[in-house]
């Protein structure tokens, strides 16, 4: 199992929960992203940087990913397609995305993506609180113990 980061836009309390639990469990901790990212000495922890534009780091992550892999996004199309290559999602707010309820959080985007496009929802989710991070902290801890 590798851990896979969808690092643009993962917040860095997530992070690094992630480089405490790569060491502590000696586990490879992938990081990709649009720009350089620094992360600490490591040999568990790596920083992949692609090319700008829109889903390249999306588009590297599906292609690496394999089964039982552990991908950590907030972004449902994406943990669609991790999931459907057999890898296992977490987003940084600690949900296990799932076969049985990924159809339905696409369903619930696309309707938010369209409400934000005519101007009838604004903003985005709530700032990470301490209980979102201790729910992330959990449900990655016992996913590393089921490897």
């Amino acid at each position: 199992m590798q851990i896979w980061v969808d690092a643009d836009a993962c917040p860095v309390v997530v992070k690094d929960i992630l480089f405490r639990a790569a060491e502590r469990a000696k586990i490879t901790v992938i990081l990709v992203a649009n720009q350089a990212m620094r992360i600490p000495a490591s040999h568990y922890i790596q920083s992949v940087q692609v090319g700008a534009g829109f889903d390249v780091a999306d588009n590297y992550i599906v292609q690496k990913v394999v089964p039982g892999d552990l991908l950590i996004t907030a972004d449902i199309p994406l943990a669609a397609e991790a999931i459907e290559k057999g890898a296992r999602v977490i987003s940084p707010r600690g949900e296990e995305l799932t076969t049985e309820n990924i159809k339905p959080r696409l369903t619930m985007r696309n309707f938010l993506e369209e409400m934000r496009s005519t101007g009838q929802v604004t903003g985005g989710p709530a700032p990470l609180s301490k209980k979102d991070r201790q729910v992330f902290a959990n449900a990655l801890d016992r996913l590393l113990a089921k490897r």
